[in-house]
């Protein structure tokens, strides 16, 4: 039975300590884990204690679904502990921050 499980086709898993690493901005660093075929993405997201990014992102050209897993995530408005899930509607935007270091669980449902 785990054998025909595995092999549906579409069923993918990744380590996320096998993930290559993307550094997006200075502290800020990307681990892809799945791109869909209509552009959907699930990554990581890990922040270092007191990165920021640099600008507005925007969330274009669909929403942006966001789970803290460790750590505190700041959006420019407040903070969110690890535990808290973040849904932001297309064309909705935050300047992400962490004072004390996090890590995200980052979904796009439409790339």
């Amino acid at each position: 039975m785990r054998s025909e499980i595995l092999a549906q086709q579409g069923y993918t898993f990744v380590s996320v300590a096998e993930s290559p690493i993307r550094e997006l901005f200075p502290g800020i660093r990307l681990r892809p884990l799945w791109t869909g075929s209509s552009g959907a993405q699930a990554n990581v997201l890990e922040m270092d204690p007191g990165s920021s990014w640099p600008h507005r992102d925007v969330h274009e050209p669909g929403p942006e679904e966001v789970f803290v897993v460790e750590g505190t995530f700041n959006d420019g408005a407040r903070d969110y502990p690890a535990g808290t899930f973040l849904h932001a509607p297309a064309g909705s935007w935050h300047v992400p921050a962490s004072s004390t270091g996090c890590t995200l669980f980052v979904f796009y449902p439409e790339g």
